[in-house]
């Protein structure tokens, strides 16, 4: 039996920083009924102003909305219906209140969050997307009102959104957008961390810092995949993530990027909150902070780490190394020996 496939795919996108992330694109029956929910809340909004406007009095002509009242009237009808998607996705990161409920998201075809004109453009376009009219005479013949009225058929954005790649609309090909399923579940790869390193560096990062949706997806990513790389293509990969996390730590600028994330991926997802400081052992004393920078280590532990790897120590423990040594790129982890 020939198998089938769905109209929702996945594609990979490589950022600008040479990191891989897999999207499931939603299509176009995914976004079908966000749209409409969409289209409800919009027309909400519409017909509670005009509500507001007729029934406030001052703008009635003989019983009726005047014309002035019909011009704001058509306007709030412009202004919910153009920007109503540009301000929702660009305050809410890619998401409306349908999208939401639907689990979608817009982003760039670059995996990036999308700007407020990207967000502009593609609702701007959404007029030709919608195309062509049907009038409304075609399905209504007993002489109703209704009959003067035209609908949206959409059948642009169909063809155009199941002849691309991405599955795009004329506006997301315009603004270089496209729609996604946005997982509300992060499968956090299988590993066991054996090196001491990661839960004293994890003990230094900000209890109240929180990784946001897409850098939790990207951390379980490339601790996922960090197994298949080797030691200098890791810190290469993610020297480009964790450039603002070293300076919003307070954190040595020569301190090891992979070590980072590793670190960072321990404390927001395998460190558990209600348990004690971990002990840090053999790595008591040395510190990743840019403000320990000339401090030298010390202590027990680090005199032992010191005479286990030949270092020259006394009690003032001058000899020592920089505090953040055991935390660069070149350091050997101390073993379990040292802390003796």
């Amino acid at each position: 039996m020939p198998q089938t496939t769905a109209l929702d795919t996945t594609i990979d996108v490589v950022t600008p920083e040479n990191i891989a992330f897999d999207y499931q694109l939603a299509g176009p029956f995914r976004r079908f009924p966000a749209y409409l929910i969409d289209w409800v809340i919009q027309w909400a909004i519409i017909l509670g102003f005009a509500i507001l406007v007729i029934m406030s009095g001052v703008l009635l002509v003989g019983g009726g909305a005047s014309p002035f009242a019909q011009a704001i009237i058509l306007i709030a009808w412009f202004v919910v219906s153009f920007f109503y998607g540009t301000v929702c996705e660009t305050v809410f990161n890619g998401r409306t209140a349908g999208k939401a409920m639907c689990g979608l998201r817009v982003i760039d075809v670059e995996g990036r969050p999308l700007s407020g004109s990207q967000a502009f453009l593609r609702n701007l376009i959404r007029v030709a997307d919608t195309m062509p009219l049907a009038p409304l005479p075609l399905f209504v013949t007993d002489g109703s009102p209704m009959a003067r009225y035209i609908i949206p058929t959409g059948m642009v954005a169909l063809v155009v959104m199941t002849t691309t790649r991405r599955m795009q609309r004329l506006g997301d090909l315009a603004a270089g957008t496209m729609v996604i399923i946005d997982e509300r579940a992060i499968r956090l790869p299988v590993v066991k961390v054996d090196d001491p390193r990661v839960p004293a560096l994890a003990s230094y990062i900000p209890g109240d810092y929180r990784v946001s949706r897409q850098m939790a997806r990207m951390l379980a990513m490339y601790i996922e995949r960090r197994s298949y790389l080797t030691p200098p293509r890791r810190r290469e990969v993610a020297k480009h993530i964790t450039g603002n996390l070293v300076e919003r730590f307070d954190f040595r600028p020569d301190i090891d990027p992979d070590l980072l994330l590793y670190s960072l991926y321990y404390q927001t997802f395998l460190r558990d909150e209600q348990s004690p400081p971990p002990d840090l052992g053999a790595l008591a004393g040395f510190s990743p902070l840019a403000k320990d920078a000339h401090r030298v280590g010390g202590g027990t532990a680090g005199n032992n780490i010191a005479a286990s790897r030949g270092i020259a120590a006394n009690n003032n423990t001058t000899a020592m190394p920089p505090t953040a040594a055991m935390f660069q790129s070149n350091a050997v982890p101390p073993t379990a020996a040292d802390a003796r």
